[in-house]
């Protein structure tokens, strides 16, 4: 029997309760990620509360290997979400944004940190407990931004690059935590700073190798192989061989990331601007569409004076037949475009099996059984708020404040050194004001009497012209006296908001302490108050974030709409 045993799995038919669980498990998800999503764009909340029921916090209706391999296929899931992020985000505005994207990941990781320290006097935690509850509340949910951005439909726009980037490093920081938290649970001799510091410099130098690898040596050669992309066998410019090739260097650029030390999360998201890259590059050899445009623009102006109409047709006709064939052929033999693979091979599974699985992998790992303790309950809230604080102030980077106090001091001064330099005229300009005033009803009848002269109805014309003109000069003076455009905080609300969910990296970060020691004692039985206490701020966090940013992006939504014949966008430049 063992022998029979190892040499291959003996096959068995599931039992009915075991269909219904799964069945019953997977239909709910998605109802209620449906439901939520059309009420407040939040439905992983409902499937959070749903792997808590089904899983080991509540009905235990799965076992501990059923639940391992839910997550482990769930994160497939994480992965191709952050992958169609990477797809979706524009070169040019991940590259004129990466600075800011930068500021907001800074700002995201040191607020959390600074008040995490709160914890020595809430639980009385030692300084390296306060680290490494910080270090498990500063990582960003990558799973729970896609998502939000995602259904929301923000991804594509300013806005949503930013926020992505900035989520996006604050991973590689979780990462580099991880490492942290688990070389500080062992002895003092296992401590190795090139340990802490190698994902950084992984991570980093991963990223400027791929980019400069696609600027300076695949840039060149894509470019002169799309120059003969005529010659291409038919099988190249088919969906299924773009598929193949995409998913490739999907996989590719995954396990070198991960082998390498650094997060595959990241590497998932760079592979996802490297084929959206190359779709650029694609897009910028098309270049016979503007040769028979202007071939057409030109014909007109050739045959204008000398060519009769039937001539005019027949070269008209002569034009069309030959630039027919390939314009016909260039949406059928181009290569598809990384989000059209996407949505045609990835999307229904994702977003039905994937996606819903892996958001209730995440229930699974909330104790609430060991949650509902009147201390840790006020505690846990208390720091649940200040690490929302703590995410929501990234959004001041989005914020217009008004000009600085001394420039408005000086504009003051100036307004008040104009008023009274007019108040306080000399009594000669004054003088001199009234006797021109008194002279100036005596040129109209002078005037008058020049207009009985008779003339002609056109300088009547150029007379009434040249009086009225002087009218519109004061147009630019009304328009410097308007008041300035209001300064919308839709944009920094959401940044804010948005940044606030916490989830895998979290949890993560706070299982290796609890497990390492650090945040429990040896004697202690059961999870340690610093932890539930850490529990409670991520699972907050990772509810009320998507539940708010749900609730503000339909106000948006709403005054767009009220909006459209206005031509004004609430979310302003950042809507882009």
């Amino acid at each position: 029997m063992a022998s029979e045993s190892e040499a291959a799995f003996a096959y068995h038919e599931p039992s009915i309760k075991t269909v219904l669980i799964y069945t019953g498990f997977l239909l709910t998800l998605n109802i209620a990620n449906t439901c939520l999503d059309k009420l407040l764009y939040c439905g992983l909340i409902g499937q959070l509360f749903i792997g808590v029921l089904w899983g080991t916090p509540g009905a235990q209706w799965f076992g501990q290997e059923t639940e391992r391999v839910i997550q482990q296929i769930g994160y497939l899931g994480l992965i191709l979400l952050i992958y169609e992020g990477g797809l979706s985000t524009s070169i040019k505005s991940l590259k004129a944004n990466i600075l800011l994207s930068t500021a907001v990941a800074i700002t995201g990781v040191c607020a959390p940190m600074g008040l995490s320290f709160i914890l020595k006097e809430l639980v009385s935690a030692t300084s390296l407990q306060s680290f490494a509850a910080g270090a498990a509340l500063s990582a960003t949910s990558l799973g729970t931004t896609f998502t939000i951005l995602s259904t929301t439909q923000l991804t594509t726009t300013r806005l949503g690059t930013v926020t992505t980037s900035a989520a996006m490093l604050d991973d590689v920081v979780g990462l580099v935590m991880v490492q942290i938290i688990s070389n500080l649970g062992g002895s003092a001799t296992s401590f190795s700073a090139i340990t802490v510091i190698r994902p950084v410099f992984v991570s980093i130098g991963f990223a400027v190798g791929l980019l400069l690898l696609c600027a300076f040596c695949l840039q060149p050669v894509l470019k002169k192989l799309l120059d003969y992309k005529d010659k291409f066998p038919a099988f190249v410019r088919t969906a299924q061989f773009a598929f193949l090739a995409q998913t490739c260097v999907l996989v590719g650029i995954v396990a070198g990331a991960t082998y390498s030390g650094t997060s595959s999360l990241f590497a998932a998201y760079i592979a996802g601007v490297i084929v959206s890259w190359f779709d650029g590059l694609v897009a910028e050899a098309k270049t016979p569409i503007p040769v028979f445009q202007s071939a057409d623009s030109q014909e007109p102006t050739g045959n204008h004076q000398g060519s009769t109409q039937n001539s005019k047709n027949r070269h008209a006709e002569e034009t069309t037949s030959r630039a027919q064939p390939q314009e016909t052929e260039i949406p059928h033999n181009d290569t598809p475009t990384g989000e059209l693979i996407y949505s045609k091979y990835y999307k229904e599974p994702v977003n039905r099996i994937l996606l819903p699985l892996f958001f209730a992998s995440i229930g699974f790992a909330i104790p609430i059984t060991k949650m509902f303790s009147g201390q840790v309950i006020w505690r846990g809230i208390i720091y649940a708020m200040l690490m929302a604080i703590g995410k929501m102030i990234t959004g001041l980077w989005l914020v217009r404040f008004s000009p600085s106090p001394v420039s408005g001091l000086v504009s003051t001064v100036k307004k008040l050194f104009a008023y009274t330099h007019s108040y306080c005229a000399s009594p000669q300009t004054v003088s001199k004001k009234s006797n021109q005033n008194k002279k100036a009803p005596q040129r109209p009848a002078t005037q008058d009497d020049s207009a009985d002269v008779p003339t002609p109805d056109n300088v009547k014309d150029e007379s009434q012209s040249t009086s009225r003109s002087p009218a519109p000069t004061f147009r630019p003076d009304s328009r410097i006296s308007l008041p300035p455009k209001p300064k919308s905080l839709y944009p920094s609300s959401i940044l804010g908001l948005a940044m606030v969910a916490r989830g895998e990296v979290g949890y993560l970060i706070a299982s290796i302490a609890e497990s390492q020691g650090i945040f429990s004692n040896e004697s202690s039985e059961g999870p340690s108050e610093i932890y539930l206490v850490v529990i409670w701020a991520i699972s907050l966090c990772t509810l009320i974030g998507p539940i708010l940013v749900g609730t503000l992006v339909r106000r948006v939504k709403k005054l767009q709409q009220s909006r459209v014949d206005m031509g004004s966008d609430p979310l302003g430049v950042w809507g882009i």
